[in-house]
């Protein structure tokens, strides 16, 4: 009972020092960081405060509705008609990638999937070819067998496996 005190004192010194991780990140958070929101457009799908929160949702249920069910138009809270598109409708006013999605992914330690498949605003098609994984996931079947065919021809000198494949 005489040591009770020093007891009392090692529980909260310890308490302090496994805690002070979490409140001293509460003190001095990151600021977070204000993307580039000039765009060529008047009006984005959603309101900001609802894109910056939900973004990642709309852009997953969009992927699924487009491809699972062929769903190609997204009707916004006011109404309007837009098409269901990261590259057509999302990209066509926030070009610069770098400056609007990057910044805020990298301040949150997320590394989306999105540009695994999409090309950015003037990225090109050879930077596709020569990566393996992005080819597996290029649909080329899916193209007329004209479009098919040209395709092939322009991508196989930068990708031998795109001949073999031609062949079979």
């Amino acid at each position: 009972m005489h040591d009770k005190f020093k007891v009392i004192a090692g529980l909260a010194a310890f308490f302090v020092l496994v805690t002070m991780p979490f409140w001293m990140g509460t003190l001095r958070s990151a600021p977070t960081p204000t993307p580039d929101l000039s765009a060529k457009g008047s009006q984005c799908v959603e309101p900001v405060e609802y894109m910056r929160a939900n973004h990642m949702k709309l852009l997953d249920n969009w992927r699924n509705s487009v491809v699972r069910d062929g769903d190609r138009v997204y009707v916004n809270s006011a109404g309007k008609e837009f098409q269901k598109s990261l590259t057509n409708t999302c990209l066509n006013c926030h070009a610069q990638k770098e400056q609007f999605c990057d910044q805020c992914h990298k301040s949150v330690a997320v590394e989306p999937y999105c540009f695994s498949c999409h090309l950015t605003p003037g990225q090109k098609l050879a930077s596709v070819a020569t990566n393996p994984a992005l080819m597996a996931m290029t649909p080329l079947q899916s193209l007329s067998p004209e479009t098919h065919s040209q395709t092939l021809a322009a991508l196989a000198p930068l990708n031998p496996q795109l001949s073999q494949d031609a062949r079979r």
